[in-house]
């Protein structure tokens, strides 16, 4: 493989691409935060009629239990991972565009699938329902819509983008722009998430837990990864300086 040494990369013309990489892969991680804090507060809904009773208390509430900061980070992950793209192209330029390319599929089927506007939608008009044939059809969809964002909309683009940054970290690490400790943050965070899946969809008692703990390992991991990414561009794109991390 081939590598690209930090003054290489500063250097080039792709500066304020770094910049904005690293300045989203922070927002990224305060977006994080902000995940881990709304699934440790609100209450969790698991059918129509409560995601209902949620959006009629606060619309905004209901929005961050379907995941809008979720698709706030995805946005944001978009100059993140072109970055990397551009930074680490030269060490494997196969490996980045594979994984580029999975994760904008990834997110492509989150946005495609993710379904938190239309409960909203489907929410106001049940309450506006005048009579329960009305609600109950209004009931039926937004259930299908609550199945859908659960079955579809997370999980199959959660292991998408999962297998996605487990492959830019392997890169990373055989790299001199990143050090070891991002590279290995990146793959445990994918490994985690896409094992956190398998084992929540294991038909075997008492497995919820361990995958409810990968859940929240990949968080941890990947919000370490965005922190050392975010830090890492900003750092390279106001600096010429060789300094070589391993």
């Amino acid at each position: 493989m081939n590598q690209m040494n930090e003054s290489e990369f500063a250097g080039s013309r792709w500066r304020g691409l770094y910049k904005l990489g690293g300045v989203t892969a922070l927002m990224i991680a305060v977006l994080l935060l902000g995940e881990i804090a709304v699934y440790a507060i609100l209450p969790r809904p698991d059918t129509a009629i409560e995601y209902f009773g949620l959006f009629r208390e606060s619309w905004l509430a209901g929005l961050l239990y379907l995941d809008l900061l979720g698709m706030l980070s995805y946005l944001l992950f978009v100059p993140t991972i072109l970055a990397l793209y551009m930074a680490l192209r030269r060490t494997s330029e196969t490996i980045m565009v594979v994984a580029t390319a999975l994760f904008f599929v990834g997110i492509a089927d989150f946005f495609a699938t993710n379904t938190a506007f239309p409960v909203l939608s489907l929410s106001s008009h049940y309450a506006a329902a005048e009579t329960d044939a009305e609600r109950a059809v209004f009931l039926a969809a937004g259930q299908a819509m609550v199945a859908l964002f659960n079955e579809n909309a997370f999980l199959v683009s959660y292991v998408i983008v999962s297998a996605a940054w487990t492959m830019i970290s392997w890169v990373m690490l055989h790299s001199d722009i990143f050090g070891r400790l991002t590279g290995y943050a990146g793959i445990l965070a994918g490994t985690a998430g896409i094992l956190a899946v398998v084992l929540e969809h294991v038909a075997v008692k008492g497995v919820l837990f361990f995958a409810i703990a990968l859940y929240f390992a990949a968080i941890m991991f990947l919000f370490v990864w965005v922190v050392l990414v975010g830090l890492r561009l900003y750092r390279l794109r106001a600096t010429g300086a060789a300094i070589h991390e391993r």
